[in-house]
C-alpha cells in the first residue's frame, strides 16, 4: 500500500523501532519500579532514558518534567484541566483539534470559564491576534504549533513572549511538528508541550509526553492518580515529578520503542525530515495549481510547513467517495473528512464533509506522489 496518512499515525516505523520493541518485549518487560529485581529496574531505567532523550531533544528545563501519557489527547486533557480554575479566560485558535477545543469547550458550557477561540487567515493565527485576545483574567493560551489540517506553522516563537509578559501559561499542542520542526524550550517560553509519540517521532500508539515546566509549579494538578512504583506510603499523589503526573503502569514497551524512535529522528535532525516531506508535498501543489478542478486549502509556504496538505475536492465528489476509491481501486490511503478539527473546516468553508488529506513521512517517495497524482488525475476524468 501507498501510505499517505502519517499525520494520523506514521507507518512503517524505522527499522531500529521495531528492533527496540522486540527485544525489549523478549527481555524487559516487567512492571518498573526504582526498587526491586533486576528486570523491574531494567524497566525504570528505560523510562528515564526516555526523559533523557525528550529532555535532550527538545532543550528542556530537566528530565523529570517530561510526563508520560497515553497519547497527546490525555497530555493536553492533563495540561487543561489540571490548571484551569473558575473564572478563568482561555484563548485558543480556531486551527484545533478536538483534543484542545472539546476540553476548552466543556469547561465554557459548564461556565468554568470565559473563551476566545482566534481566527486564522489562510491558516495562520499572528502574536497580534494573541496580543489583542488577552485580558486581565487570561491564564492560558492554548494552541497547536501545526495545523493537522492544513499543515501550517504557527510562530509560536513571537507569540510566547507575550503569553508569558501577560502571566498566562502557554500550552502547545506539537503533534504535528515534533520531530520535524525544531523545538528549543530554552529559547521559547513554553509552559507546557503536549505530543504523542506515534507520528513523527515513531514510537509505537498509545504513547506520548507532557512537558510540564518550572512555571507550572504549584499551579497544575494531578489528573490521575495512583501506583508510581516507588513511594507507596504517601496517602496522596507524591508531588515529585513526573510521579505527581503520573499513575499507573505505563506503556513501557511503547516507551522503548519511542526511545529508539526519537534518537532516529536526531540522528537525522528534524529539518532534514521536513524538507523531504514538504519537498514531494510541492510537487501535489504544482499539480493543482494547473488544475480548474483542484485546489489546495491554506496559503503554501513551504519554510513554514510540514507534511500535511489538505485539498478541496471537485464538486461532484466527496472526500470520503475520493478516499474509498483510492483505497480499493488503487491500494492508496489518505484521510477524508474533517480530521478532528471542526472550527477551520467551517473558516475555509469545507465544513461538513472536510477535506481529502495527504501526509508524507519519512519513506514516501518521488514514485509513490506520482502514483497518487495519476490516480486523483484518473478517477476525475471521468467525472468532470
Amino acid at each position: 500500500m501507498i501510505y499517505l496518512d502519517n499525520a494520523a499515525t506514521s507507518f512503517p516505523k524505522p527499522e531500529p523501532v521495531y528492533q527496540a520493541l522486540d527485544t525489549f518485549a523478549r527481555t524487559t518487560l516487567a512492571n518498573p519500579g526504582r526498587a526491586g529485581h533486576r528486570m523491574a529496574m531494567a524497566a525504570e531505567k528505560t523510562l528515564d532514558d526516555v526523559r533523557h532523550a525528550l529532555n535532550q531533544f527538545f532543550k528542556g528545563a530537566a528530565p523529570e518534567r517530561w510526563v508520560f501519557t497515553l497519547n497527546c489527547s490525555d497530555a493536553l486533557n492533563m495540561a487543561i484541566k489540571g490548571v484551569i480554575n473558575d473564572g478563568d479566560h482561555v484563548v485558543t485558535t480556531d486551527l484545533e483539534h478536538n483534543s484542545i477545543s472539546r476540553p476548552l469547550r466543556a469547561l465554557e458550557k459548564a461556565g468554568t470559564i470565559t473563551l476566545t477561540r482566534i481566527k486564522s487567515h489562510e491558516g495562520y493565527v499572528t502574536a497580534a491576534d494573541v496580543k489583542a485576545a488577552l485580558t486581565p483574567k487570561t491564564t492560558l493560551v492554548a494552541m497547536t504549533h501545526a495545523s493537522n489540517v492544513l499543515g501550517t506553522v504557527q510562530p509560536i516563537e513571537a507569540i510566547a513572549p507575550i503569553v508569558r509578559e501577560s502571566g498566562a501559561l502557554f500550552l502547545v499542542d506539537v503533534a504535528q511538528s515534533a520531530g520535524v520542526v525544531p523545538i528549543d524550550l530554552k529559547a521559547t517560553a513554553i509552559d507546557m508541550l503536549a505530543f504523542p509519540g506515534h507520528k513523527a517521532l515513531y514510537g509505537p500508539t498509545g504513547t506520548g509526553s507532557l512537558y510540564v515546566g518550572p512555571r507550572t509549579d504549584g499551579r497544575i494538578r494531578a489528573w490521575r492518580e495512583g501506583g508510581t512504583g516507588g513511594d507507596s506510603s504517601s496517602e496522596t499523589q507524591p508531588s515529585i515529578l513526573p510521579y505527581f503526573l503520573e499513575g499507573g503502569t505505563p506503556n513501557v514497551l511503547g516507551l522503548a520503542g519511542l526511545l529508539a524512535g526519537v534518537r532516529w529522528v536526531a540522528e537525522r535532525g528534524p529539518d532534514a525530515l521536513r524538507k523531504h516531506e514538504v519537498d514531494l508535498l510541492q510537487r501535489v501543489v504544482d499539480w493543482a495549481e494547473t488544475s480548474d478542478a483542484w485546489r489546495i486549502a491554506g496559503r503554501w509556504e513551504p519554510s513554514t510547513h510540514v507534511g500535511a496538505l489538505s485539498l478541496f475536492v471537485p464538486e461532484s465528489l466527496t472526500p470520503q467517495d475520493l478516499a474509498s476509491i483510492l483505497d480499493v481501486t488503487f491500494d492508496i490511503a489518505v484521510r477524508p473528512g474533517l480530521h478532528c478539527a471542526p472550527y477551520i473546516h467551517r473558516t475555509i468553508g469545507s465544513f461538513p464533509d472536510g477535506t481529502l488529506r495527504l501526509s508524507t513521512g519519512p519513506f514516501t517517495t518521488e514514485e509513490e506522489i506520482t502514483r497518487f497524482l495519476e490516480a486523483l488525475t484518473e478517477i476525475t476524468a471521468g467525472v468532470l
